[in-house]
């Protein structure tokens, strides 16, 4: 070891010590039978069991109407896990023995018998741990959440907590609603029978490592911290786009459209640790506090400014990646006539002390170029003299970009003199990347997000005033695009960047979008 790495070693802070423990657990999901179960839960679950993080001993029990034996899941498990393990080799006598834990329960939701014979598999299983403290996955509809949980609680298995204990939680997915009275309501009827404390709302972006990385990376290095202000950014772009078009999922996205699929939860959730103010703790309602703060000083769009600071648009037909793709309204269970988005930009403004002034741009569309996820925090250029005055706009801006996916990692652009006896500057980039630096393939968020919940601890999951406040945002623009036709610079070939209006949002400002580049 030479002497850097001795030192990294020396330098290196550990801040699990106060981190609750994660005791034995017994895990139900409901909605067992499903692509979720398959794809995301069961190997997170099997990872975190291989690399010792799963507590001992656990339950895993799948809840779902069709019949089925502990042994037919576990063959269906084990054949799903071959396809989606992140390691893509399973280890066949680890699974042996994390799926000796595993057992089916076949169950009607809307049955309060079913879930009596759920409580007596539980009570009849194991120790006084893993009969008490549960955890509930809910893989299911929303409109499916509140009867659920009122079963749990009429057999016995989900008590409402005043204190704050969270021995029995309930993990539920998004949507979280589909605007703020749908959402105010579901969050009331889960409160009947859960304190705010025993309730998860995961989104499975905050389980992303450069995203839990992104208050780390502002609030430990003072380098970087002292730029994150209005008086050094001139721009913020976060953009999270996909490469597919909607698939089989043409009917839910008749229903959700980009704006609530992606932009209510995602991108806010992800633009509110990029401007949050530092948090008093990292304690999990420290950290929410702030981000309930943030999305509350977002400034409030007008029917009339939603019109000049929004913009959506809709693919037709193209070609991404040498594939032929059909326009958006040839998709199976879409409408020939849909006025629905599969692209949303946007400009925003948080009127507080750190950022006012400075423009926020948001977007995420299906069937552009590429899947990535990035934030791109574009600084202030030098005052127009010296370099700035000769080169002009050949001069490019400094930026500190945060790639979410692919390749997790972070970059810094700035200028630099190119070699030689001749005075030229280009732009240069200094990257550091997860894989690289620690040599390791980081965990999928579902491992991260599976653990914490398992532990009790809600800092990577979203509190009620975040989703409603979240909709609060949201709901002025829905309501604003209405009954309103797509006009033609509102719909763009698949394997484009976006609509002609969503580069004419930016250029009202001189600004321009910066697209995600393939990671070589």
């Amino acid at each position: 070891m030479n002497d850097a790495s001795q030192l990294d070693e020396l330098l290196s802070c550990r801040l699990d010590n106060g981190r609750r423990n994660v005791e034995p657990c017994t895990i139900v999901i409901f909605g067992a039978s499903g692509d979720l179960t398959s794809r995301k839960l069961i190997p997170a679950l099997y990872h975190l069991f291989v690399e010792g993080s799963l507590p001992r001993p656990f339950r895993i029990i799948g809840f779902a109407r069709r019949e089925k034996t502990d042994d037919s899941w576990r063959a269906e498990l084990r054949e799903a896990l071959g396809k989606f393990s992140r390691s893509k080799t399973v280890d066949d006598a680890k699974w042996t023995e994390f799926a000796a834990s595993i057992s089916y329960c076949r169950g009607d939701l809307t049955n309060p018998k079913d879930f009596e014979q759920l409580a007596l598999d539980i009570r009849e299983g194991g120790t006084d741990s893993l009969r008490n403290n549960l955890l509930f996955y809910l893989s299911i509809m929303p409109s499916q959440f509140a009867e659920v949980v009122e079963n749990l609680h009429t057999c016995g298995l989900l008590q409402r907590l005043d204190n704050g204990g969270e021995a029995h939680r309930v993990v539920v997915e998004k949507p979280f609603g589909t605007d703020l009275r749908s959402a105010h309501a579901l969050n009331a009827e889960l409160m009947k029978f859960c304190h705010e404390a025993q309730i998860f709302r995961i989104d499975h972006y905050l389980g992303k490592e450069t995203v839990q990385n992104i208050l780390t990376f502002r609030f430990s290095n003072s380098i970087f911290e002292q730029l994150w202000t209005r008086q050094s950014v001139e721009q913020v772009q976060i953009t999270v786009s996909e490469n597919l078009g909607v698939g089989a999922r043409g009917g839910y996205y008749e229903e959700s459209g980009a704006l609530r699929d992606m932009v209510q939860n995602h991108l806010l959730q992800v633009l509110s640790l990029v401007a949050m103010e530092p948090p008093v703790s990292l304690e999990a309602e420290s950290i929410r506090d702030e981000k309930v703060k943030l999305l509350r000083s977002i400034r409030p769009l007008t029917t009339g400014e939603v019109l000049t600071n929004v913009v959506r648009g809709q693919y037709t037909a193209g070609e991404v990646a040498e594939e032929q793709r059909p326009a958006y309204r040839h998709e199976k269970k879409v409408a020939p006539d849909s006025t629905v988005e599969t692209y949303v930009a946007m400009r925003l403004f948080i009127d507080n002390w750190r950022w006012s002034t400075v423009p926020f741009y948001l977007r995420t569309g299906k069937n552009l170029p590429l899947s990535a996820s990035e934030v791109r925090v574009q600084f202030r250029n030098p005052p127009n003299v010296l370099y700035t005055a000769q080169c002009n706009q050949k001069l490019d801006t400094n930026a500190i970009t945060l790639r979410l996916q692919p390749n997790e990692g972070i970059s810094l652009r700035f200028n630099g003199k190119i070699p030689g006896t001749s005075m030229q500057l280009r732009p240069v980039r200094m990257s550091f990347s997860y894989d690289t630096e620690f040599g390791a393939y980081t965990p999928e968020a579902y491992e991260r997000l599976l653990l914490e919940a398992i532990a009790g601890d809600a800092t990577l999951f979203i509190r009620r005033d975040e989703v409603e406040t979240a909709w609060k945002i949201v709901d002025p623009i829905a309501q604003a695009w209405e009954g309103k036709p797509l006009t033609g610079k509102e719909f763009y070939p698949a394997g484009t960047w976006g609509p002609v209006a969503a580069d004419e949002l930016l250029a009202q400002l001189g600004h321009s979008w910066r697209h995600p580049q393939p990671v070589k």
